[in-house]
C-alpha cells in the first residue's frame, strides 16, 4: 500500500492586501500555521528601507535613527555608535513585568508586528521581516512579560520579541520554564539577527501586544455575545413555565425593524431561532403582556454590545492595515516623518466601552438570576419535605447559592467597566505626556471577559436545571402538581439540545459530587462546544444554500 503524502500545512499570506482581524486571530491561534511573506510585501520593504538609508546619507537628524529617545530626542548619536545603539535600544526597552503571554498571545504578538512591518512604514529590510516569519513558522516564541506598557507603543512586551531576535531574552518552552533565546535560536537553526541602523526603535515602536492579542480576544466577544442569547433563550423558557412570561414580541422582526440598533435583529434573531418549534411561540399560550426589562429590552442591550464589537474590530483593522511607526518611513514623499500613529487611542476606547457593554450585559442576566430564584426554592422545599417523610435527602443538581455567585460577578463587572485610560502619568522630562493605556484597557477587559462567561453559564445552568425540573409538579407558579408534562409544552429545537447537553452536566456534578466551581468549568465547556457546533451547521446549512441557488441559476 502506497503512503500517502501529510497534507500541506495551512499557509497565512502577508502581502499588500486587506487583511482581517479574525483571520489574525485564526492563524495566530494555531501554531502549525506558515506565515508566508508575498513578493509584494517585500518589494514595499524593500522600498521603505531605502528611504531610511538616504535619510542615513543626508547626515540629517532623524528621531531614533541618529538622536536618543524621549526627552534625549535632539542628543546626536555619533555614527561610530549607531549600531551598539541598536543593541542598547532593545535592551533598555526590555523592561517588563509580570506574568508572560501564553504561547498564543505570543505569537499574535509577533505575528502584528510583522504585518506592520509589511504595511511599509517602519523602514526594516526585508531580511529582518523574514526573520520574524521564521521565528513564527520554526516554533521560537518570546516569553514576553504582560505588564509594562502604558499604550504609547508597547515598548516593553516588543522589545522582550527583539531580545530574542538578536540572541539574548527567553524564549517559551512547552515542557518547562523559558529556556535562553540563543540556545531556542540554535536548535531552531537560526542565527541571531545583527541590527541595521534605525531597526532597533523599528521593532519596538508599535502596538503589537495591544493589537494581537486584542485580535484573539475579539473571537472570545463573539463568543460571549452568542453565550448571552443563549442564556437568555434558556431563561424565557424557563420564566415562561414557572411565572408566567416568556412574551416572545419584543424579539419579532417588526421590533427590529422599527429602530436601527446594529446587532439588535442579530441577538433578537439568535432567541427566535433557538426557540423556534417550541411552545413560546404557541399563539394560544396565556403569558404576561410585558416581562420585566432584563427580558424585555435584552435585544437592545444585547445589540449595543455587538455593535460595540464591530467598533472594536474595526479599530483593530485600521491598526493593523495602518502604519503605527514613528518616525515613519513616508514611501510617496521619501522621508522619515515625526508624529503620533503609535497612540491608538481609538482601540484603547473601543476596549473601554466593551467593559461598560459587558457590565450592562451583566446586570440584565443577574436579575434574571434572581428571578428564577423562587422556584428553586419551592424545589429545595418539596426535596426537604420529602426527606421529612422517611426518604433520604435528595441531593441538589444546582448549588443553592450560584445567584449569589453570580451577584458577585455582576459586582466585579461593574468595577472593572470604570475607565483605564485616564491614568497614566507624565514620563520621560513632561515629553510624552499622555498615554492611552492601552494595554491596561485590554487586560481589564480579558478580565471582565472571564467574569461575564461565568455569569452568563450561571444563568443558563439556573435555566436548565429549572428547565429539567418543569414536569415534576414545580412547574407552575404555586408548585401546582398537575403541571402539564414537558411534552405538551415543548422546548425550541436550540434551546432544546442546549437544555439536554447542560442537563447531562447537571447530573453528572451531583453524581460525582463536583464542587460548584468544577461544575461551572464544565457547563463552559459544554456551552462553548454547543455553539461552536450550532455555528459550524448554519454556516455549512447557508453554503449549501448559497449553493442550491447558484445551480438553480445555471
Amino acid at each position: 500500500m502506497t503512503a500517502q503524502p501529510a497534507p500541506a500545512a495551512a499557509s497565512f499570506l502577508i502581502g499588500t492586501a486587506r487583511l482581517h482581524a479574525r483571520e489574525v486571530a485564526a492563524a495566530a491561534a494555531d501554531s502549525s500555521v506558515q506565515v508566508v511573506l508575498s513578493e509584494q510585501a517585500l518589494e514595499v520593504l524593500g522600498r521603505s528601507r531605502e528611504v531610511v538609508q538616504r535619510a542615513i546619507e543626508s547626515g540629517h537628524k532623524v528621531y531614533g535613527l541618529n538622536t536618543l529617545l524621549g526627552s534625549g530626542r535632539d542628543t546626536a548619536v555619533a555614527e561610530e555608535s549607531i549600531l551598539a545603539y541598536q543593541v542598547q535600544v532593545v535592551r533598555y526597552h526590555d523592561s517588563g513585568v509580570g506574568g508572560l503571554l501564553d504561547a498564543a498571545e505570543s505569537r499574535a504578538t509577533v505575528l502584528a508586528r510583522l504585518i506592520g512591518f509589511s504595511r511599509g512604514g517602519s523602514g526594516v529590510r526585508p531580511e529582518t521581516a523574514r526573520f520574524y516569519a521564521r521565528l513564527l513558522n520554526r516554533g521560537v516564541l518570546p516569553a514576553i512579560p504582560r505588564d509594562g506598557s502604558v499604550g504609547s507603543s508597547d515598548l516593553t512586551q516588543l522589545a522582550a520579541v527583539a531580545a530574542v531576535a538578536i540572541g539574548e531574552g527567553q524564549v517559551l518552552s512547552p515542557d518547562g520554564p523559558p529556556v535562553p533565546a540563543a540556545q531556542a535560536l540554535a536548535d531552531a537553526g537560526l542565527e541571531p539577527l545583527a541590527l541595521a541602523p534605525g531597526e532597533a526603535l523599528a521593532l519596538v515602536s508599535a502596538n503589537s501586544y495591544s493589537i494581537g492579542v486584542g485580535a484573539l480576544l475579539l473571537g472570545r466577544l463573539l463568543h460571549l455575545a452568542n453565550l448571552a442569547d443563549t442564556a437568555l433563550a434558556l431563561s424565557l423558557e424557563a420564566t415562561a413555565r414557572y411565572g408566567g412570561g416568556g412574551n416572545l414580541s419584543p424579539f419579532s422582526a417588526a421590533v427590529q425593524a422599527a429602530k436601527a440598533v446594529d446587532g439588535q435583529a442579530v441577538s433578537a434573531g439568535n432567541v427566535r431561532r433557538l426557540v423556534r418549534g417550541g411552545w413560546l411561540e404557541q399563539d394560544n399560550r396565556d403569558t404576561s403582556v410585558q416581562d420585566a426589562l432584563s427580558f424585555r429590552a435584552a435585544p437592545q442591550t444585547h445589540g449595543a454590545f455587538r455593535w460595540q464589537l464591530s467598533a472594536l474590530e474595526e479599530a483593530l483593522e485600521v491598526e493593523l492595515n495602518g502604519q503605527g511607526d514613528n518616525p515613519l518611513t513616508d514611501l510617496a514623499s521619501g522621508r522619515m516623518v515625526s508624529g503620533g500613529n503609535f497612540q491608538p487611542m481609538q482601540l484603547a476606547l473601543a476596549f473601554e466601552a466593551l467593559r461598560v457593554g459587558l457590565a450592562h450585559l451583566g446586570i440584565s442576566s443577574e436579575r434574571r438570576i434572581a428571578k428564577l430564584y423562587p422556584p428553586q426554592r419551592r424545589i429545595r422545599q418539596q426535596h426537604l419535605a420529602a426527606a421529612r417523610d422517611g426518604a433520604a435527602l435528595e441531593r441538589e443538581e444546582l448549588p443553592g447559592l450560584l445567584w449569589y455567585s453570580a451577584a458577585g460577578l455582576l459586582a466585579e463587572l461593574k468595577t472593572l467597566a470604570a475607565p483605564a485610560t485616564l491614568g497614566a502619568p507624565t514620563l520621560s522630562a513632561d515629553v510624552e505626556d499622555h498615554s492611552t493605556l492601552a494595554p491596561l484597557a485590554l487586560q481589564q477587559l480579558e478580565r471582565s471577559a472571564e467574569a461575564a462567561e461565568k455569569l452568563f453559564t450561571i444563568e443558563a445552568l439556573t435555566a436548565a436545571y429549572l428547565l429539567s425540573r418543569a414536569g415534576d409538579g414545580a412547574g407552575d407558579g404555586d408548585g401546582d402538581p398537575g403541571t402539564p408534562g414537558p411534552g405538551a409544552r415543548p422546548l425550541g429545537a436550540g434551546t432544546g439540545a442546549i437544555q439536554a447537553r447542560l442537563a447531562r452536566v447537571l447530573a453528572h456534578g451531583a453524581v460525582g459530587g463536583l464542587t460548584a466551581s468544577a461544575l461551572l468549568d464544565t457547563a463552559r465547556d459544554a456551552l462553548h462546544s454547543a455553539l461552536a457546533e450550532r455555528a459550524t451547521g448554519e454556516g455549512e446549512r447557508h453554503d449549501g444554500e448559497a449553493h442550491g441557488r447558484g445551480e438553480a441559476a445555471q
